[in-house]
């Protein structure tokens, strides 16, 4: 991505982006037509997917979120797999292992479920530290190391993984540093009236099965999407209020606002870094070849809101991480 693109430069970027992005929103409306709601995970899938990014996923269970990667992964060609995570679960269990082979008298590289271009990790807090820490260095390194040789995984590749918000027993919850390597947290919410009324509709006039997706996507079509995406234009001026954002979380006080006995840990640099992976993805989804304020506005929750503590003094207040990153949202000048 350049610092500074010319208006033809940037309208011959909006016309590749029109040519590829067609299918990208058609396999959106079909993820939309198979999942009731839950507009922000099935746009935070797409923006993760084009960002190189990955996403963590905090819902009751029955809320569609191994449906919805399930879909995803019909919907692009994509292999699929969904991993349990247990706490007798090994770090073998998801990365692969040598297995012995009396015939040849050698070691045999047997590949875990992690080699697959979409990976659900169910309930990722549920394995111990090593198992999480052997998924994680997977993503982070797009690689994993079996004996002594090292595999790359596949391309595109997307984690999505979950976690209860409600059940703590037998639970290992992620660290921050560890949480910081996903692109995305998004919060499911239970459907309102109107949405549940529609999924019993839909359950039963389908029979429980949905219509094929008429998407094709090869995953060399999303490699090829990803480097478009990198190339969306961002003026200075978003760049500085990107930055501006990610600041804000550490030194409140320096902008203004009186909140820095509210947080106790700030983002990360890889939160700017995310934050305007994001807004591309979405500037991508909207057909545009340059980003706008909006974009920065819409994704920030999702790209800070696990990078983040609030402190006990905002608990004492009865202030959330939700309720901080709006308030500082609102206070930051938007160029």
């Amino acid at each position: 991505m350049s610092s500074t693109m010319t208006s033809a430069e940037i309208e011959q970027l909006s016309a590749e982006i029109q040519r590829v992005a067609p299918a990208f929103i058609c396999l959106r409306d079909h993820l939309a037509s198979v999942i009731v709601g839950q507009q922000e995970m099935l746009d935070g899938l797409l923006v993760a997917l084009l960002a190189d990014g990955h996403v963590l996923l905090e819902g009751l269970p029955g809320l569609a979120k191994t449906t919805a990667v399930s879909t995803l992964a019909q919907g692009f060609d994509a292999s699929f797999q969904r991993i349990q995570f247990t706490p007798d679960l090994l770090p073998a269990d998801v990365v692969g292992t040598l297995v012995y082979e009396p015939a040849e008298k050698t070691f045999a590289v047997r590949k875990g479920p992690v080699f697959a271009h979409l990976v659900l990790a169910d309930e990722i807090n549920r394995a111990p530290a090593k198992v999480q820490s052997a998924l994680l260095e997977a993503m982070q390194e797009r690689q994993v190391t079996i004996g002594t040789e090292t595999h790359p995984l596949p391309q595109p590749f997307l984690v999505m993984a979950t976690q209860n918000p409600i059940e703590q027993e037998g639970t290992y919850p992620l660290p921050e540093a560890q949480t910081d390597r996903f692109l995305l947290k998004i919060l499911l919410s239970p459907p309102s009236v109107e949405e549940e009324r529609e999924i019993l509709d839909r359950s039963m006039s389908q029979d429980g099965h949905f219509a094929a997706s008429q998407t094709s996507l090869r995953p060399e079509a999303v490699v090829e999407a990803r480097s478009i995406t990198r190339q969306i234009y961002c003026d200075p001026r978003l760049r500085d209020y990107a930055v501006s954002i990610v600041q804000a979380t550490r030194h409140p006080g320096q902008f203004g606002l009186p909140m820095d006995a509210l947080i106790e840990i700030g983002a990360s640099p890889r939160a700017t870094l995310g934050l305007v992976a994001a807004a591309q993805a979405m500037a991508f989804l909207d057909g545009r070849g340059y980003c706008v304020p909006q974009d920065f506005k819409t994704m920030a929750p999702a790209v800070l809101r696990h990078r983040i503590r609030a402190s006990f003094e905002a608990e004492a207040e009865g202030l959330d991480v939700e309720a901080i990153l709006e308030r500082l949202l609102g206070h930051l000048p938007v160029p």
